[in-house]
């Protein structure tokens, strides 16, 4: 049998593992704050929704071992596609909060198990060689899911809009089209997957040697040089971020009357979906050049400025109001640019954490603490800025940057980790 081209299945997987993920936490923003619900709510709950892949962790050994990743992600897709048409189905009717939400919950959950078996595929349907080669095109299809859902989906609800007259027929009519989508990808997958011979060998392992590797994997992550201090930053040196990430959304929405924008689905969809999706991606890729360059050391504090200075243009929109779209577009270019840049120190500390024995494992709590540092604040963020108001919320933003710069402070970095000779030294 020919084998396959990694053409026909690479990009399209990370295509999928992009949309459920971009559903889950932006476009519920949109569409609740769309539907009524006050900022402290729809904060609290979509935050809550960071829940499975804070814990995938704990699950993760199971995918290893029930099943091939192949039927984990032909499986998933299907129930992601369910989960869509359910959101899809439950926004015009009477429970339309309740049930959405749960629809959301299995789609995070799926979601998250998604990416498991996706990455764990990946490694197995590819050789080191294609592992190498493709590692850019799947953060590159990554990135498209990302622009199609929050930019393409989120105008497309909003001509919906003109069109139904109606909000909820509207956001239906997308998420409708989201599940048709995925039991596309869901068919063409289950063709176009390889049925590579390590992924239908399973390690024949009890559940009281899973959890026992599992208790190996926790203790010498917490014995590692520096845990407290490492811990801290993951927690913290996105903590600004934490905060502003669903309000910002929420503020260049909302009417101008509370303090916002008053952005359209459509403008939404370009400033935030599009505009500043580039953004993220060319600061990311400038900082991962820097990195390899110089190493992370050298570029640690220029990271740090570029992750929490620019935040200060959401102080300057908030106090000007500004109704120009070319603006309110530069800003959040900057905003997430400098975001991109200094998120690279943090994915490469994560990196930096995980090495020595374990390292995969040890990289999955690490990812699991990235997603709490989000998680937490995000919680509170929404009931903060109600009782605040939107430009003093950014101040606070502001003041929260200070928890960065003194996590980071602390932080012991070999010199040559991330630079090019280093790592040809360490193969």
């Amino acid at each position: 049998m020919k084998k396959r081209t990694p053409w026909a299945w690479v990009p399209t997987l990370y295509f999928a593992e992009g949309v459920p993920y971009v559903a889950v936490m932006t476009i519920s923003l949109i569409m609740y704050k769309r539907l009524g619900l006050s900022n402290t709510d729809i904060t609290l709950y979509t935050s809550w929704l960071y829940l499975p892949w804070v814990i995938k962790p704990l699950w993760s050994p199971f995918v290893d071992m029930l099943k091939s990743k192949r039927w984990w992600i032909i499986t998933m897709q299907l129930l992601i596609g369910a989960a869509l048409a359910g959101v899809a189905f439950t926004i015009p009717g009477p429970w339309w909060l309740q049930g959405s939400l749960a629809f959301f919950w299995l789609m995070a959950f799926s979601s998250a198990t998604h990416d498991i078996a996706a990455d764990g595929f990946y490694m197995l349907g590819l050789d080191q060689h294609d592992q190498a080669y493709f590692v850019g095109i799947r953060s590159t299809f990554y990135r498209i899911a990302t622009i199609f859902s929050s930019g393409l989906l989120v105008g497309l609800a909003g001509a919906l809009q003109v069109l139904t007259r109606s909000i909820r027929y509207s956001w239906s009519l997308v998420f409708y089209l989201m599940a048709g989508l995925f039991i596309a990808l869901f068919l063409y997958h289950n063709w176009a997957l390889p049925k590579p011979r390590e992924d239908g060998e399973k390690t024949k392992k009890s559940v009281g040697e899973i959890a026992g590797e599992f208790k190996q994997t926790v203790e010498t992550f917490f014995e590692k040089p520096q845990v407290v201090i490492g811990i801290c930053f993951m927690l913290f040196y996105r903590m600004p971020e934490g905060l502003l990430a669903k309000v910002s959304a929420l503020f260049l929405v909302d009417a101008p009357h509370n303090g916002g924008l008053g952005l359209s689905d459509g403008e939404y969809g370009l400033v935030q979906g599009t505009v500043g999706v580039i953004g993220l991606t060319l600061g990311g890729i400038l900082g991962g050049m820097a990195a390899a360059r110089d190493g992370l050391k050298r570029w640690l504090w220029p990271m740090v400025m570029a992750i929490t200075l620019p935040d200060l243009v959401y102080v300057y929109l908030s106090y000007v109001l500004p109704s120009n779209l070319l603006v309110i577009n530069v800003c959040v270019f900057i905003e997430q640019f400098g975001y991109g840049f200094g998120f690279s120190a943090y994915m490469l500390y994560l990196i930096y954490y995980s090495q020595g024995a374990h390292k995969t494992s040890h990289y999955a709590l690490c990812t699991a603490f990235m997603a709490l540092s989000m998680m937490l604040p995000g919680l509170c963020a929404g009931a903060l800025q109600e009782a605040v108001g939107y430009q003093v919320f950014f101040l606070i933003v502001i003041a929260a940057c200070t928890l960065t710069y003194l996590v980071t402070a602390f932080l012991e970095i070999d010199p040559g980790f991330g630079k090019k000779h280093a790592e040809e030294q360490q193969e």
